[in-house]
């Protein structure tokens, strides 16, 4: 008998299309985050296994060799006149010792003549792209830099000890970095990216590029791991693990050699492949390879993110733990292999 007189609401299409954005954004968001973090297998974890008769000689090989470049010599940069020399003849003899032939690639920085090292392990397929293997030599002014980087050093001269005499299917090339530290850090003059260019301008494909970064500092404490924000949500407290890190570009390369370490060797490791402009994300000498469009990782302890003495006159051999290096090093013997064989 009475009709309403109440007309109905409209829709608030304006709220809806907001909603609908943000849901749209939110999916989006979390997409990119699982493509970023989310890695092949699963992180190593339990009790360290104890090490192998080889993994204890490798073991003191590292801390040998790591003595020699923060003690010995101490630091490796231009500041210190002759030290960069002293540390390339050191490289060279190394390496000959082992039967391979050094090859230098010199330049001049401010007048001073440094230089990059790099020894080939030939591969049974010569014509196929390169892996490279490399760790800068030098130190910041001020300290010896026993983690940042004669650990990562060490490990690149141990690598070139294991697999010497393999036949592989692709050519290694294990190459010691000039200046990767500032005032060169980032520019055309650091020696990662002299090299980066020069095999680009040669046209010599490479199917991947490891650098080895600060690698010997683990902390089991909590809270001993940070990271830039946001990170620290997905990924663990205690700084007792080795990190994979590349660019979103590298994000391939990245996910087969933690496959690979996850496969081959008992101990934890991380991974991420985010945009190179994050903290931390491009603070090597992989970042050389990436501006000429090579896929490169790094595998780091994530240094200033962990290593107190980081850039300090602390940085001294005795904070390091070779025995988890050693894992760590024969897991990556297992990465370059399997790489080198695709």
């Amino acid at each position: 008998m009475f009709e309403s007189v109440i007309e109905p609401k409209r829709p608030n299409w304006i709220l809806r299309i907001f909603v609908a954005a943000l849901v749209i954004t939110v999916a989006v968001a979390s997409v990119s985050v699982w493509r970023m973090c989310h890695m092949p297998l699963g992180s190593y974890r339990g009790p360290l296994p104890t090490l192998s008769a080889s993994q204890s000689e490798l073991a003191s090989r590292l801390q040998q060799d790591v003595q020699h470049l923060s003690r010995e010599i101490g630091q490796r940069n231009l500041d210190h006149a002759g030290s960069m020399k002293i540390t390339t003849d050191y490289l060279r003899g190394e390496l000959s010792q082992l039967g391979y032939s050094v090859d230098e690639q010199n330049y001049l920085v401010e007048s001073q003549p440094v230089s990059n090292l790099e020894a080939q392990l030939p591969g049974a397929s010569p014509s196929e792209a390169i892996v490279i293997v490399g760790a800068h030599y030098d130190s910041v002014t001020g300290t010896v830099g026993a983690d940042d980087n004669a650990s990562g050093v060490a490990s690149v001269l141990e690598l070139a000890r294991m697999l010497r005499g393999t036949r592989l299917r692709r050519t290694i090339r294990f190459v010691f970095f000039a200046n990767e530290e500032p005032p060169c850090f980032q520019t055309d003059t650091m020696g990662s990216f002299v090299y980066a260019r020069g095999l680009n301008n040669q046209r010599i494909p490479v199917s991947a590029m490891i650098s080895l970064e600060t690698i010997g500092f683990y902390s089991d404490a909590p809270g001993s791991q940070k990271y830039p924000p946001v990170l620290g949500l997905l990924y663990p407290s205690r700084g007792n693990f080795i990190g994979f890190v590349s660019n979103n570009e590298s994000r391939d390369l990245l996910r087969r050699s933690i496959r690979s370490f996850r496969e081959s060797a008992k101990f934890p490791s991380e991974g991420v492949a985010a945009p190179a402009t994050w903290p931390g994300i491009g603070w090597s000498d992989q970042w050389s390879f990436w501006q000429f469009g090579y896929p490169a990782i790094m595998v780091t302890d994530t240094a200033t993110f962990r290593d107190p003495y980081y850039h300090t006159l602390r940085d001294t051999t005795d904070k390091l733990d070779f025995s988890k290096m050693a894992l760590v090093v024969d897991g990556m013997r297992s990465v370059i292999t399997s790489l080198a064989n695709e």
